[in-house]
């Protein structure tokens, strides 16, 4: 009998998903170019925002197009099989290895930074390395056996990690005498600050840190009633993980000096070493960076689905769609974690981040924008949920991310390139494979 991911663990997948590497590093960065207080919340309410608009129209694409594989099962449905090969590819090498990669460095600072807090710089790098390797290597072994099991690691980590959020950020307030001089209300140049270049830049990193609202539909084919849960799980993560990223940075923006997060990574750490001391700071630190392991866990789920049904669907990748006895996509794990393990090597972390992010968002504008394409070609499909505000909530999501890319066009032009670069590759592997089976064919 098939045993299937229930709707509470769908969710946990989703929120472990989002609450992840970005919202305790990226406000470092959005800090570097963006001063105002109030400029600096509106970024996650955007983000938040955009989220949701985006969630609402993946919720209506996965009830009328129910299977498993995200982008991959749209594009290809909406416009052509080549597209979801393509989606598909820039899910699997950067979409999740890439983001798996990045939990597991965070992963690895925060608990080095917290436990050896005086050692040197070059044993410190070696040590972070290493815990991110351990990691990964771990739950690949976790999320290889039975779907029970890892369900319930999944739930656990995930209810953990959002009580310790609410529990770190109402103490922080509790316990800092006397608040920063920053603004969470309008001033005067807000709108400037709204509308610059640097902010839109910010929102990568903050779309970044949204990413995985549309994690569910990557298990449509694990979920009992797909159709019915899809659109309350997508909802539910994306409005809920929005109230706890607003929460949790106007709790370091209230408690901590702005300039000793300038530019740094580990935001969580420095604004407890400040609100609860040094040891407090130990403490807390090591706490984060034990929550990182079920964004790195859920990543571990759903990620490797994508590679499964590509194996489904192409030939010369049937090898990924090997499962164990349980349906555990054994294979596809490897991959993945094997990629993710390939980034914590070899790449530096901002440039891991906005190329990441920027490909992801391109991603999922696609998708989005199929979703107009599918009401065109087929009006009459059956669509068990439908976007609210329709066509409203949907051109929320793609105005607000086209504004975001092509700024990030602009001042990052490097890591779109490379961006480019990953798609144009998945074009010519798509191209590679199809021409081996119409060779394998006509043999």
């Amino acid at each position: 009998m098939k045993t299937y991911f229930s709707p509470m663990t769908a969710l946990a997948v989703v929120v472990a998903n989002m609450i992840g590497t970005g919202v305790f590093t990226s406000l470092g960065f959005q800090l570097v170019t963006l001063q105002s207080g109030f400029a600096l919340i509106m970024l996650w309410i955007v983000g938040g925002i955009v989220a949701i608009c985006g969630a609402l129209s993946y919720a209506e694409l996965g009830a009328a197009l129910p299977r498993s594989g995200g982008e991959y099962n749209f594009l290809g449905r909406i416009y052509h099989p080549g597209a979801g090969f393509v989606s598909g590819w820039v899910s699997s090498t950067v979409g999740f290895s890439a983001p798996v990669a990045l939990a597991a460095m965070t992963f690895g600072a925060y608990t080095t930074s917290s436990l050896l807090p005086d050692a040197p710089e070059q044993m410190t790098n070696w040590v972070e390395r290493g815990l991110a390797v351990a990691l990964i290597v771990i739950l690949t072994l976790i999320h290889t056996r039975q779907r029970e099991t890892s369900g319930t690691f999944q739930s656990i980590f995930t209810a953990i990690k959002v009580a310790t959020i609410i529990v770190i950020s109402a103490a922080g307030l509790i316990l800092v005498a006397d608040y920063q001089p920053v603004s969470l209300l309008p001033a005067a140049g807000d709108v400037g600050a709204m509308t610059s270049g640097a902010f839109a830049v910010s929102l990568i990193y903050v779309s970044y840190a949204y990413t995985g609202w549309n994690v569910a539909t990557y298990l449509t084919d694990e979920l009992e009633t797909p159709q019915r849960s899809l659109p309350r799980v997508l909802f539910a993560g994306a409005f809920g993980v929005m109230l706890l990223y607003i929460l949790l940075n106007a709790v370091f923006l209230l408690t901590t000096p702005m300039e000793l997060l300038v530019g740094e990574v580990e935001v969580g750490v420095i604004a407890a070493r400040y609100v609860f001391g040094q040891t407090g700071a130990m403490f807390t630190g090591a706490i984060l960076g034990i929550l990182l392991i079920s964004t790195v866990s859920a990543m571990t789920i759903a990620g490797p689905r994508v590679l499964q049904v590509v194996g489904q669907d192409i030939r010369a990748f049937r090898f990924l769609a090997k499962s164990n006895s349980d349906g555990m996509p054994t294979t596809a794990v490897m991959v993945q974690s094997g990629l993710a393990l390939l980034f914590v090597i070899t790449a530096t972390f901002d440039q891991v981040l906005v190329f990441a992010g920027f490909t992801l968002a391109l991603n999922s504008l696609f998708a989005v924008l199929g979703l107009y394409v599918l009401r065109w070609r087929q009006p009459n499909l059956a669509r068990p949920f439908r976007v609210p505000l329709y066509p409203f909530l949907p051109m929320v999501y793609l105005v607000l991310t086209i504004w975001t890319l092509a700024y990030v066009a602009i001042e990052r032009p490097q890591e779109v390139a490379v961006s480019l670069g990953l798609i144009v590759t998945g074009v010519i592997t798509y191209g590679l494979s199809r021409s081996r089976a119409s060779t394998a064919k006509g043999t």
